[in-house]
């Protein structure tokens, strides 16, 4: 009996024990030295399955100006990144997509080329929508290149907990415009039940001119399934278990993380500002505050704002039939509806007054000059 369970438990199976005892161990905060090495020795077993692949974390922000003004922009958004990670055969791990700028976690050995394609095909789609002209975004987007295991965790963390980091959400799961949902999806009960489009009718939310296989499903709102984009196989790997990926979710970065990192390679460590770099105005403190689930309901995002002005406020500047963009307003007329929209926003904080357009919610100088396209030197 000794030697049959000897040779049961050898090799891979011994491998496998240990590999989960030791991500137990980090589950509750437990490090050694032999733990630590173990680790780093799985992390690159693992992350570097393909020589040729880089692991890079990059950040497309347009700045001053709003790239998602609408809940089908930032589906179209997302839907651009997708084809362009098919055609690429790149490993997509995690992304998150705001207002102002898109996050994306990849193994990539061609990754700029799959910001050139997303940047493309969604910027036509903005600028034939919104009667818009030139590029979309910043001229050259933030790569920061990603190794060893606790980096990538913390990188594919910070990602995935965008929404919650930009107060727009109370948890990571709380905001739909990310991966954080899709990852362990089963064992949390989030596996997409929904109604799916069919192959003809997902063509009218994807560019002109490309081919997607049936396996990658779309819903009804027009966006492509993230459970199918995203490589959740290979991440849920990394994250070894849904309750380790929930504690990742909801722990606040702290020395503890930096520290690992560290002991991992001579890398800098992943923090929430490197992760951020790429991303104007960005406020670590504000950022603070929001990972401790502190959301401000009574503050518009940018996405509801850009909605009141395109739907509400726009079409009252041109006649009935014709085309209607924030766009093709004079630089005067967007200065006098962001006065009129400050005005009443101040008036719902200090009188608690319900305006016309902003229901009583409040919104910042910032958010209104960038969602009216005002410049900054004065309204």
């Amino acid at each position: 009996m000794k030697k049959t369970v000897h040779f049961f438990i050898s090799g891979h199976a011994v491998a496998i024990l240990v590999f989960f005892v030791n991500f137990v161990k980090i589950n509750n905060g437990i490090s050694d030295e032999a733990n630590g090495s173990w680790s780093r020795m799985c992390g690159r077993k693992q992350l570097r399955g393909n020589a040729m692949r880089k692991t890079v974390h990059l950040c497309l922000s347009s700045h001053d100006e709003v790239m998602f003004r609408s809940e089908a922009d930032l589906n179209m958004g997302f839907n651009c990144l997708a084809l362009a990670v098919i055609e690429t055969e790149t490993r997509l791990m995690a992304e998150g997509i705001l207002s102002t700028h898109c996050h994306g976690l990849m193994q990539s050995d061609s990754y700029q080329e799959v910001m050139r394609r997303m940047r493309y095909a969604y910027t036509r789609f903005f600028n034939t929508k919104y009667f818009r002209h030139g590029k979309m975004a910043e001229k050259r987007y933030f790569v920061l290149e990603v190794d060893g295991l606790y980096h990538t965790i913390s990188a594919m963390n910070y990602v995935l907990r965008q929404g919650l980091h930009h107060g727009v959400s109370n948890t990571p799961f709380g905001y739909p415009h990310c991966s954080a949902g899709v990852i362990f999806h089963s064992d949390l009960g989030r596996t997409w039940d929904g109604p799916i489009l069919g192959s003809s009718a997902r063509y009218n939310y994807l560019p002109s001119n490309v081919h997607i296989p049936a396996k990658y499903r779309m819903s009804q709102s027009g966006v492509l399934l993230r459970e199918d984009v995203i490589d959740t196989r290979y991440v849920q790997e990394l994250y070894i278990t849904p309750r380790n990926y929930l504690f990742q979710m909801n722990k606040v970065a702290g020395d503890e993380d930096i520290r690992r990192q560290k002991e991992e390679n001579g890398i800098p460590p992943v923090t929430m500002e490197s992760i951020e770099q790429g991303v104007a105005d960005f406020s670590l403190q504000q950022a603070r505050v929001f990972e401790q689930g502190r959301l401000d309901r009574n503050r518009m995002t940018d996405t509801e704002l850009c909605s009141v002005i395109d739907k509400v406020i726009v079409p009252r500047y041109f006649k009935e039939g014709q085309s209607a963009s924030i766009y093709l307003l004079s630089d005067s007329t967007r200065a006098e509806i962001c006065n009129m929209l400050w005005l009443e926003s101040n008036q719902s904080r200090w009188l608690r007054a319900a305006g016309e357009f902003l229901g009583g919610k409040s919104v910042t100088e910032q958010q209104l000059r960038r969602c009216m396209l005002c410049p900054r030197n004065g309204k």
